[in-house]
């Protein structure tokens, strides 16, 4: 019984602080109720315990990790690339024009030497050169 209360006490921190481990040892106490259920004495319950804890924490814990990094953040111009933009003056690749990105207004131009963009129609960033927008 004494297992099972220490796994549901090493699971609380394991909800707060969302650390790894603290679930780790909480299975490791799971498997000490479990060797105190069939019959097993402390010394068992202890060495299972340690036994699971320590080869979930060696085996799981760096894939658990590698898991919880999150894809990396872009932020600024470069989050702005490939984004789609309303072009609110023509826009080519001479003298330019303006474009509506992410609630602002952006100079603006063509990536092809050819192409021109009229109002309205909608653009992607290719990307930002200086403070003008690069679009097709």
């Amino acid at each position: 019984m004494w297992w099972l209360i220490a796994a549901v006490g090493l699971g609380i921190p394991l909800v707060i602080t969302a650390m790894p481990e603290f679930g780790m040892f909480a299975v490791g106490a799971v498997g000490g109720a479990a060797t105190a259920g069939m019959g097993g004495g402390i010394v068992a319950q202890v060495v299972v315990f340690a036994v699971v804890s320590v080869a979930l924490l060696v085996f799981v814990r760096p894939i658990a990790y590698r898991n919880r990094q999150r894809p990396e953040q872009r932020s600024g111009v470069d989050a702005l690339k490939g984004k789609q933009a309303v072009v609110l003056e023509r826009v080519d690749s001479g003298s330019g024009g303006r474009i509506k990105l992410g609630g602002e207004v952006w100079s603006a131009r063509s990536l092809d030497s050819g192409r021109t963009f009229d109002p309205g129609q909608h653009v992607d960033v290719v990307e930002i050169d200086g403070a003008t927008a690069v679009v097709m």
